[in-house]
Formats: C-alpha cells, sequence, structure tokens
C-alpha cells in the first residue's frame, strides 16, 4: 500500500479545502438555523461533484471509496452538515450503478438522471420503529402496483437533503412479496402528490442535514421509478455498505481534522496576561495535543486503509471488516478530540458560535450515526474470530 496521495487525489483534496474553507464562512448560520445550505449543494453540483464517485463507464469520473474519502475529508473540515447530506447522493447511485443485481436499462436510467440531467438524489432508508443496533430492519412502508406505477403509503426518519434533492430514494416492502427480507427501491421525486416532509429536524449536531422525516401517503410514482427490487436485501447491503454508510466515515473524519486545526491556532494565538508564551507551551496542553494527533493519525490511516482495500480486492469480508473498524474508530476518535478541544478552548469556547463548540456538537452523532458503535465492534468480532454468522443467536427475542 503506498500511503503517498496520487497528484491526482491531492489535487481533489487540495480543491476541496478551498471548497470547505468557503462553506466555513456560512456554516455557523445554516448550524443556528438549521437551514438547508443549498448554496453550497449548488457549488458542489457546479464543480461536478454529483458524478465523482459514478464509473466512467456510465460517464462518470471514476473515483472510488479512496477518492471519495480524501474528498468529504475536507469538505467536512468545512461545513460538516453539507458534506454529510451531500454524500447521500452517493449511497443511493453508487450501489445501483456497480450492482450486478440492477439492470442494464435501470443503470442507464439512472446515470441519464445524475450525468445527463444533473439531478441530486438524497436517501430515506429508516422508520420510526427501527434501530440502527440491530442490523435487521423490518419495512412497514408498502409500495403498491396501481395502474403503470405504484402507490407508496408509510412514514420514514432522517432524510437528509429530502427538500433540495430532486430525488429520494425510499426503501418500501413490495406488494406481492412474501420474504421478510424483500424490498424495493424506488425514487421520488421532490414533487410528487402525497409526499410531504415534516420540520422536526430539531437536533443537537449536524442541523443543517436536515434529515426530517417524510410521509408518503398513497404517494404515486410511475413504473421506472423503481430501480430495484429484491426477496433478499441482505447481499445488496453486505456488498455496497461501502456506499450506504461507510462513504460517511470520511465526514467525521473531517469534523475531527477541523477540531485538531481550531485547537492548535487556539493554543498558539492565547497568550495569557502576565506571561511570555501562549498556552501552547504548558505541558497540559502539549500533551494533550499528541494525544489528539495519534488519535486523529490513526483513524485517517485505518479509514484510508478500509477504502483502499475495498476498492482493490471489493466487498470481501475483510474489507467489509475493516470499514466497520474504520466507522468504529473515527466515532470514537472524533468524540475524544472534539471533548478535547472544548476542553482546551476553556471558557470562551463553549459559547454559540463558537467554531470548537459547533464541532463538537456535529461530533458528538459520530458513534450515533448508522452503523452504531457497537453494532460495528459486533460485526468486526464476528469476522476476526471466524464465526458463522446464521449460526448466531438473535441479539433478543424475536417477536
Amino acid at each position: 500500500m503506498d500511503f503517498q496521495l496520487s497528484a491526482e487525489h491531492a489535487r481533489l483534496r487540495d480543491r476541496c479545502l478551498e471548497l470547505a474553507a468557503a462553506f466555513a464562512t456560512r456554516a455557523q448560520a445554516h448550524d443556528r438555523d438549521a437551514s438547508h445550505p443549498n448554496e453550497n449543494y449548488d457549488i458542489l453540483r457546479a464543480e461536478g461533484f454529483l458524478s465523482l464517485t459514478i464509473p466512467r463507464a456510465w460517464g462518470g469520473q471514476g473515483e472510488g471509496l479512496l477518492g471519495h474519502t480524501i474528498a468529504y475529508e475536507a469538505l467536512g473540515q468545512g461545513c460538516p452538515s453539507t458534506a454529510l447530506a451531500f454524500n447521500m447522493h452517493c449511497s443511493i447511485v453508487n450501489p445501483l450503478l456497480d450492482s450486478s443485481e440492477v439492470t442494464e436499462a435501470t443503470k442507464r436510467h439512472v446515470a441519464d438522471l445524475v450525468v445527463g440531467q444533473g439531478k441530486m438524489m438524497s436517501g430515506n432508508f429508516s422508520e420510526p420503529s427501527t434501530t440502527s443496533l440491530i442490523g435487521e430492519r423490518p419495512l412497514g412502508t408498502r409500495a403498491v402496483r396501481d395502474g403503470d406505477g405504484y402507490r407508496i403509503t408509510g412514514r420514514k426518519m432522517f432524510a437528509s437533503m429530502a427538500e433540495a434533492a430532486d430525488y429520494t430514494g425510499v426503501l418500501a416492502y413490495p406488494e406481492g412479496a412474501t420474504s421478510p427480507l424483500a424490498a424495493a427501491l424506488l425514487l421520488v421525486p421532490r414533487g410528487a402528490t402525497g409526499r410531504s416532509v415534516a420540520s422536526d429536524w430539531d437536533t443537537i449536531g449536524m442541523r443543517a442535514t436536515r434529515s426530517d422525516s417524510m410521509t408518503l401517503d398513497s404517494c404515486w410514482v410511475p413504473d421506472s421509478a423503481m430501480v430495484f427490487r429484491t426477496d433478499d436485501i441482505r447481499p445488496l447491503r453486505f456488498a455496497y455498505g461501502s456506499w450506504f454508510w461507510a462513504s460517511y466515515t470520511a465526514v467525521y473524519l473531517g469534523v475531527a481534522s477541523a477540531a485538531y486545526a481550531e485547537t492548535i491556532k487556539l493554543v498558539h494565538g492565547r497568550q495569557p496576561a502576565g506571561y511570555a508564551q501562549p498556552i501552547a507551551y504548558h505541558p497540559d496542553i502539549r500533551r494533550q495535543v499528541a494525544i489528539m494527533n495519534t488519535d486523529l493519525e490513526a483513524a485517517r490511516l485505518a479509514t484510508y486503509r478500509s477504502a483502499w482495500l475495498l476498492d482493490t480486492h471489493g466487498p470481501t469480508a475483510e474489507s467489509n471488516a475493516a470499514l466497520y473498524r474504520a466507522k468504529y474508530m473515527v466515532g470514537e476518535a472524533v468524540s475524544r478530540i472534539t471533548r478535547t478541544a472544548l476542553t482546551l478552548g476553556g471558557a470562551h469556547g463553549i459559547f454559540k458560535g463558537s467554531r470548537i463548540e459547533q464541532l463538537f456538537r456535529d461530533g458528538s452523532l459520530a458513534p450515533i450515526q448508522p452503523p452504531q458503535a457497537d453494532f460495528c465492534l459486533s460485526q468486526l468480532a464476528i469476522f476476526e474470530l471466524g464465526l458463522d454468522p446464521a449460526a448466531i443467536l438473535p441479539t433478543m427475542r424475536p417477536a
């Protein structure tokens, strides 16, 4: 493995850092108001980020998970909410274009929407009754055949960027299915009749993702909206966890990077009255900065390696274990780094409007963001112990 970034990846990182610097000037306002950072999305559209990870065969730029990771770590340093929400686009598009279970005609349709027409996608899989602590997620939302289309009924949670995206990918249980693992993915346009979004996203962090709940009340979509259907959703989830969830590990790595950089700036800039040196010279400060640096570099190496492993070896058991390891490590690292940054910032850093205070709140969501920290450890342990997942008892007693 080459630890040196390629010239292409270095250019991508540097451009994303430039964009992040501009996003950072608006991050506080969007966080305070929990408003859609639409101007940031427009910039990312214009910069070609809708097609960044789309395979070249379908007209995209062909960046794999490593390129995405490098880009979104940088973007996450500016406005974490922008990076996290915009990332949901590839979590819908890439599995569809990469999966052998999806027809060529459907892939052509999706590629035309994104590359040809510049449409932005968001994803919406979660429901009020599900939890990321348990892997299986029974679907309450239903898709029923109606004429030359489908009617979708149900309530979805955490519909990030739903009011800004052109389409929202909704996971529903298809009519006529008999397997509890059956699922269908349908693209619901923003203006579809029967689709409504409740403004209930009032959270501690990542406020500008606008991950509101969405209700589908007999919402009709045409045949072309159904882009995937299966009797068992697990193979797709296993093969494309890299896009369904591992792709936003990089965003939280960016939060940790930003908090570390802010801390370095802060301890060099604060010089108490009566002293000839800034607090960076204090031994306790130096020790804490060294711990932060170690946490950050270890998390970055684990994350980059997991992305490289996926890109070079595909969705093997080893690469998926590495993705779980990276998600857990980043979640723990960003929690510690932002907490330390807040502590070293002192009383001045706890006020609203403080950059460190916002990063602390955004970072606090990392261990909760699916897959939840304990679920990551559970899946990693199954791989390391060489256990048969089918032979493991259910986490809790099924109804």
